[in-house]
């Protein structure tokens, strides 16, 4: 089974290589749209802004992420037994002690977030604490742990930044071309090399962004599994992440301290309302989850 042993160092090799992939694809996507407008400073532009904002999400992502959501330190006094659950499974994990911050949020959820597990940090809501009881606490708990572990906070931030950025490009070259952009780039007659560089760089403009939000949904639902199981292997335990997991997916109430953009991070979605497509899901359905924590108790 994997686990947060066996897979480490297969995710930094991952981690990596999706970051690569992703700032190719920005390349790729800044240099058809500066051929087809005519502007070479577009993809110096396109490459100079990613590179900014993977070093800023590498650096200041948990800062980012706890002010979006209003997390607070959690005070080792008044939830001691909480602290003590991290700091209990973190040296059953080989992992150092992650910062422990609390949301003011009734529905239950938690996330990990930070560049490294020198730097990790694990936010829970108040609901997460009042609804579970220990074993289902301790779940939880080590299924962010796993995502410590597995190096997964980096690149889900990362990709994060690159997939809406890629969105903010696209929607920047659609705007240039509804107000006239269009007319300018193309006033060349003759140069089919243009004609074609502007058919492409609308194709992208269109399934770029769709493209890149398909991989970062990918490579959350991936993550959740692994976590799932690591985190099982820690507690040897999975009924308890199992129960938690249900509880946690019964709550009626959307996340208020949720976002968009930071949605992917917590272990469930925290949006309620109309189910999407699973398609377009940030996590896998509970139900999915669920039953494969209970089949391996049953191997």
């Amino acid at each position: 089974m994997s686990n947060l042993y066996t897979q480490q160092s297969s995710n930094i090799t991952k981690t990596w290589l999706f970051l690569a992939f992703f700032l190719v694809l920005v390349i790729a996507i800044g240099f058809v749209f500066a051929q087809a407008l005519g502007n070479p400073t577009i993809l110096y532009a396109a490459v100079g802004l990613a590179l900014v904002l993977n070093v800023g999400s590498y650096w200041y992502s948990d800062k980012l992420v706890l002010g979006i959501s209003k997390a607070k330190p959690a005070d080792e006094q008044v939830y001691i037994e909480l602290h003590r659950i991290v700091e209990n499974l973190a040296i059953t994990a080989g992992l150092p002690k992650p910062r422990v911050y609390v949301m003011q949020e009734p529905q239950p959820n938690a996330f990990a977030t930070g560049r490294d597990p020198k730097h990790a940090v694990i936010a829970v809501t108040t609901g997460l604490i009042d609804v579970l009881d220990r074993k289902e606490l301790e779940g939880v708990i080590a299924h962010e742990l796993a995502h410590i572990g597995n190096r997964d906070m980096l690149l889900t931030t990362v990709v994060v930044v690159l997939a809406g950025f890629i969105s903010i490009l696209s929607d920047m070259f659609l705007r240039w071309q509804f107000y006239g952009g269009h007319r300018r780039s193309t006033s060349r007659e003759g140069n089919q090399a243009a004609g074609i560089f502007m058919i492409v760089a609308l194709v992208l403009a269109i399934i770029g962004p769709l493209l890149a939000l398909l991989i970062r949904l990918a490579i959350s639902r991936k993550r959740e599994f692994l976590a799932d199981a690591s985190g099982a292997m820690l507690t040897r335990y999975p009924e308890g992440l199992a129960s938690a997991l249900q509880k946690i997916s019964a709550y009626p109430q959307t996340a208020r301290v949720a976002t968009k953009p930071t949605a992917s991070l917590f272990i469930a979605n925290p949006f309620r309302g109309k189910r999407l497509s699973a398609l377009f899901m940030t996590h896998p359905p509970i139900e999915e989850r669920v039953k494969a924590l209970l089949d391996n108790v049953k191997e």
